[in-house]
């Protein structure tokens, strides 16, 4: 009954789609479709019949696509669109939409436009009026975070982080201090220089490492920075990385103190040996309160 029930919806996409190219009007439209971040069997009925069923596919990596195409019979054009032609190759893709076409636009695993140039085409879509609908797949932070054991009530999504020295530096400085949980990607053969970069700016944090999501060889590594970076130098890396890093403990705040004890505080400094001087310039820069007053109140 299941079986029948995913038929009657794939059949229902079917019609949905060609009665849309074929009613002599302009009806060109984009489709985010998520793929398999590693596992076949989880690309979805819907998302093989959308491909099976647009004009043309655009793909981060052509090869790739045809690989997944080839092994579900699905026979479409494809067009590459990645990082360093996304530009002109965005304009061409609009320009065959907003001529009536139906584009799909995939990346190598999982949901594409996060993290991925495919927020462009998607912004341009938006911008020419041209409708954009998701078939949503796979997200490998998503997937990471859930098999972690990590705090997953509030957490931010960073990305990879720039190979460019001086955006990085400035990347790590605006989130040294971030309380939410951290997740990151990351490529093999620059994650010790990552783990390093993250422990300078963090400290020794608990840290998740998530790799070959839904593989034969999907594993979850829980320990910290600092043992990430000691195992690293036994291990080489392999395999496509999730880092979820725990957020900084949350300051906590101050109480205000009176003149009274300032005063008291500065007392105690100059009982050690401390100037009056020094110590309410000390007791002033620690609590706030004005060096001259309780300078007055110590003589």
């Amino acid at each position: 009954m299941m079986t029948a029930l995913l038929q009657k919806r794939c059949s229902v996409s079917q019609k949905s789609i060609e009665s849309k190219k074929g009613d002599g009007q302009m009806n060109g439209k984009l489709y985010v479709v998520g793929t398999p971040i590693g596992n076949l069997s989880d690309f979805s009925p819907r998302a093989r019949e959308t491909l099976a069923s647009v004009d043309f596919i655009a793909a981060e990596d052509t090869r790739v696509t045809q690989k997944l195409l080839n092994y579900f019979d699905i026979k479409k054009p494809l067009v590459s669109y990645y990082e360093h032609n996304r530009r002109e190759r965005g304009e061409m893709i609009i320009s065959r939409i907003l001529n009536g076409e139906v584009c799909a636009i995939v990346t190598d695993a999982g949901m594409p436009c996060i993290s991925d140039p495919g927020q462009d085409l998607v912004f341009l879509c938006h911008e020419n009026g041209i409708p954009v609908e998701s078939v949503p797949g796979p997200t490998a932070f998503a997937t990471a975070l859930a098999i972690s054991g990590m705090e997953s009530g509030r957490f931010t999504f960073e990305g990879f982080l720039s190979t460019n020295k001086p955006s990085r530096k400035e990347h790590l400085e605006e989130i040294k201090n971030e309380t939410r949980t951290m997740i990151f990607y990351e490529a093999p053969h620059k994650l010790k220089a990552t783990l390093k970069d993250m422990y300078s700016y963090f400290g020794d944090r608990e840290i998740a490492i998530v790799k070959e999501l839904t593989k034969i060889h999907e594993t979850v590594m829980r320990t910290s920075l600092k043992g990430a970076i000691d195992y690293f130098e036994i291990e080489n890396p392999r395999g496509e990385y999730v880092l979820i890093i725990a957020g900084a403990e949350k300051q906590k705040e101050k109480q205000p103190v009176t003149l009274e004890q300032a005063v008291n505080l500065a007392k105690e400094l100059v009982e050690k040996g401390m100037s009056v001087n020094e110590a309410s310039k000390t007791v002033a820069a620690d609590t706030g309160i004005k060096k001259s007053l309780i300078y007055k109140e110590l003589l």
